[in-house]
């Protein structure tokens, strides 16, 4: 294959890759995350598991990643979303990019938060959170050391949101 024709099929392949990876991923801290900069652990993904979604754990660096309406539907509102998990993992599909792209259909500009969460020590942070029932007091102390992490993680998105507002064309009123 000569090299332009392999230049012209690579760009028509690059264009039709699904808008999924088209969002834009945002680092919320430069450099070491305040309170955690010590964490070893490593940001992994999880399909198989007690919830039967795909799952992130082990958040060390909080992200954001923004979800755009189509060009001229956007309806100035915005949200930040911040899945469930318990503080052991994120339901990052189910209650993060799926409600995403359902509020974008809608108008929204959506921002999902990847917020720091308690370290699993195996692949399955589900099944420690059950596990951990059996010990409600030692699941608690980890568990509360991490939420003051978090909660500083989605002060910091609804701060970075406020403020590149006109960016993204969100009236300042209308973030939630």
């Amino acid at each position: 294959m000569s090299p332009k024709l392999l230049l012209v099929f690579s760009l028509g392949l690059t264009a039709s890759l699904p808008a999924v990876s088209q969002n834009k991923v945002i680092r919320l801290y430069d450099g070491p995350v305040p309170g955690s900069e010590s964490w070893k652990q490593k940001e992994a993904e999880n399909n198989d598991n007690l919830w039967k979604t795909r799952i992130v754990y082990n958040v060390t660096d909080p992200t954001l990643t923004v979800f755009a309406p189509a060009s001229g539907t956007a309806n100035g509102t915005a949200v930040v979303i911040c899945p469930g998990g318990g503080f052991q993992a994120l339901s990052i599909d189910s209650e993060g990019f799926d409600v995403a792209r359902w509020l974008t259909a809608k108008g929204v500009t959506c921002f999902v938060l990847k917020y720091r969460l308690v370290e699993s020590k195996t692949t399955d942070p589900t099944k420690e959170m059950m596990a951990s029932r059996e010990n409600p007091q030692q699941r608690e102390t980890a568990v509360k050391a991490v939420i003051t992490l978090a909660q500083a993680d989605g002060l910091k998105a609804m701060g970075f949101v406020r403020h590149h507002a006109s960016l993204y064309g969100i009236d300042p009123k209308r973030i939630g």
